[in-house]
């Protein structure tokens, strides 16, 4: 069953706990992607400084002010992107990053995408490294900021997330985030990922 919008239009933090176990899809161009989300982070608007829209919202960031549900994309380095889905009612700011998908349907697809090359015998580690990063999941999906930001997963069409079941508290770790040593949020504890998911980006 897809996720609705009361799913996203609550706490952050919750939200993105929640999600793991979720099956994000899309549908595109008869080709059908689905993969468990095992590994997510939550950006708040309450004093977390390593949030894009810590500052107040730009034109890059101006879709965190939508209703929960909707898909924040940007560009990192220059050549990759990442995916987030806005959580919180419309104007209250919050975004969760999807940092970790474990394949379950479309394989090829996605081993075509991320590699640029036939899906022949692949290795272990190849599928391993499909989906276990956010912008590795991103190219895998085929997702382009030009074509999916501001996307809505309540109505859309082309992507959206399935229920499933819920993880265990006991099989769910928080750590803190990942690349933001710059920050002085840096220690908060807004990193959720399924324990001894071999698709999570980094142990």
């Amino acid at each position: 069953m897809r996720l609705k919008r009361e799913f996203f239009t609550r706490n952050t933090k919750i939200v993105a706990k929640e999600l793991l176990g979720k099956i994000l899809v899309l549908n595109k161009n008869g080709k059908v992607y689905k993969g468990r989300i095992v590994e997510t982070e939550a950006y708040t608007g309450d004093n977390d400084d390593a949030a894009h829209f810590h500052k107040g919202l730009t034109d890059r960031t101006r879709v965190i002010k939508e209703s929960g549900g909707h898909l924040y994309i940007y560009n990192i380095y220059g050549i990759y992107q990442c995916m987030n889905v806005v959580a919180e009612k419309e104007n209250v700011l919050g975004g969760v990053l999807l940092r970790g998908v474990e394949p379950i349907e479309g394989i090829q697809w996605m081993y075509e995408n991320r590699y640029k090359k036939k899906y022949i015998d692949p290795k272990k580690r190849e599928i391993i490294n499909l989906t276990n990063g956010p912008a590795k999941l991103v190219m895998s999906y085929g997702i382009t900021k030009d074509e999916f930001y501001g996307a809505d997963l309540d109505s859309d069409e082309r992507i959206w997330l399935e229920d499933a079941e819920t993880i265990p508290e006991d099989e769910i770790i928080k750590t803190p985030r990942i690349n933001i040593d710059y920050a002085k949020s840096k220690d908060y504890l807004y990193r959720f990922l399924i324990k001894n998911n071999k698709f999570i980006s980094k142990k």
